[in-house]
């Protein structure tokens, strides 16, 4: 009898405690999104198959697709400083990649694979002609995929602070696996994801590794970037599959193949970025760089006049 009733008290602590964490997580998403800060009227769609592609179109001229780093909270407005000033010169694009900021966000695992077509699809249906992209940190890795799946596609490409080689390639392993089906379970996984994606380590990402000077980044931006980990059906999927590494995919042998014109800009103060760059052109010497001086990971928020001037150089 004893045992019958702690096992009852177990089972009515536990259910307790799942509801109390349920009713946290709600909250909190409820909390995130409540500014509204990433509400655009002027937003396009894209209908995919998989989910709503949200982008902006703007300007005249050839097209420019920008394609933001994929990370949880990850979205198109990180080239918002830089858009009044490519728009005079192009048709310019930038995508919410699927999963990120305003797009669909389903359940499911994320792919490299998916992505690279997301891409083609995207500029097949609603580009039209070739266009030249420049993509962010682990997005560099899917542009180089998608340009060498579909040349035709593409012109120029310009890649900003590329994931090293080696990281590229990784691969979900046993450990991986186990996180990511933690993870995915509807109330832990819930709270485990909210947790990696709170504010305050938003922040710390934002001052620690992508600006060189971290008292030059805004509590607005980190609410922006806060809202974008949060809104959507599922933003917790993304986060799963780019931590457990199924968005990852080798690029050695594209780059190898590719006929394309590559520029790579590194932030001068991201640490190997150097190193980085030669392992690129060890592979393909036709690929040219150059530094973004006072900036990290994002030199379009942080020096977009700098980084501007590379744009123009290279996309003469």
């Amino acid at each position: 009898m004893k045992t019958k009733n702690k096992l009852l008290t177990l089972l009515v602590l536990s259910a307790s405690a799942a509801a109390a964490t349920a009713v946290i997580n709600k909250c909190i998403k409820l909390s995130a999104t409540s500014k509204n800060l990433l509400s655009d009227t002027k937003a396009h769609c894209y209908k995919w198959r998989f989910g709503n592609i949200h982008y902006t179109k703007t300007g005249t001229g050839k097209p420019l697709l920008l394609i933001h780093n994929l990370s949880a909270h990850g979205s198109g407005v990180e080239w918002n400083q830089m858009i009044n000033s490519l728009k005079d010169h192009y048709t310019v694009y930038a995508i919410d990649l699927l999963g990120c900021g305003r797009s669909e966000k389903p359940d499911l695992t994320y792919t490299n694979y998916l992505y690279v077509q997301m891409i083609s699809d995207f500029i097949k249906s609603e580009i039209g002609h070739r266009t030249n992209v420049i993509a962010t940190g682990s997005s560099s890795a899917l542009a180089v995929m998608a340009c060498n799946n579909a040349p035709e596609l593409f012109d120029q490409l310009m890649l900003i602070n590329p994931d090293s080689l080696l990281m590229c390639s990784q691969i979900p392993n046993k450990h991986s696996k186990v996180y990511k089906f933690i993870l995915d379970l509807p109330i832990i996984g819930t709270l485990l994801f909210n947790i990696a994606t709170s504010k305050q380590a938003i922040k710390e990402e934002f001052t620690k590794d992508y600006f060189s000077n971290p008292y030059s980044v805004k509590n607005s931006l980190i609410d922006t970037y806060y809202e974008s980990a949060h809104l959507g059906d599922s933003p917790k999927s993304l986060y799963a599959s780019v931590t457990c590494n199924y968005t990852k995919c080798n690029i050695v042998n594209p780059l190898k193949k590719i006929d394309n014109s590559i520029y790579i800009v590194g932030g001068k103060d991201v640490e190997n970025m150097e190193d980085i760059i030669h392992e690129y052109q060890r592979y393909n010497p036709a690929i040219e760089s150059s530094f973004i001086n006072n900036s990290k990971y994002l030199p379009q928020l942080e020096n977009p006049a700098e980084l501007l001037h590379t744009i123009q150089m290279f996309f003469v």
